[in-house]
C-alpha cells in the first residue's frame, strides 16, 4: 500500500482555502475518485494558516498508470501540478477506518499488518 501526498501553496494564486472547497463541492471533483482502480480512500485537505490546498491517497496496492486518473481538477485551477508531492510506503494503519475491507490480497486490510519483506 501506498501512499501519496499533495498539495499547492496557494499564495499568488488567485485562489484561496474557501474558493477551492467551493469548487470541490459544487464542480463534482469527488465522485469520479470513487471509480479509480487501486484507490483505498482519497481525502482533501486544507491549510488556511499555511494556505495551502492538497489530498491525500491511498493506494492498494499501487497508484495506477496516470491515463486511468480522473482529470486534476486543482492543477488545472490552479494552473500546474502540485508544489509539493511526496509518496510513502504504508507500514500499517489503525483506527475505525483502517481499511477492514476484506482478508483478499490487496484488499486494503493493513490494521495491524506490515508488509511483506
Amino acid at each position: 500500500m501506498r501512499a501519496d501526498i499533495a498539495w499547492w501553496d496557494l499564495d499568488g494564486t488567485g485562489h484561496t482555502v474557501d474558493s477551492l472547497y467551493v469548487r470541490l463541492r459544487e464542480d463534482d471533483w469527488v465522485r469520479p475518485w470513487n471509480e479509480v482502480p487501486g484507490l483505498a480512500l482519497k481525502f482533501w485537505i486544507a491549510d488556511r494558516a499555511g494556505n495551502r490546498w492538497g489530498a491525500v491517497m491511498l493506494w492498494d496496492p499501487e497508484r495506477p498508470e496516470p491515463g486511468l486518473l480522473p482529470p486534476n481538477r486543482a492543477a488545472e485551477l490552479l494552473g500546474g501540478p502540485p508544489s509539493h508531492r511526496e509518496s510513502f510506503e504504508v507500514q500499517a494503519a489503525a483506527g475505525a477506518t483502517a481499511f477492514e475491507t476484506g482478508p483478499e490480497p490487496g484488499s486494503a486490510s493493513v490494521q495491524g499488518s506490515y508488509p511483506h519483506a
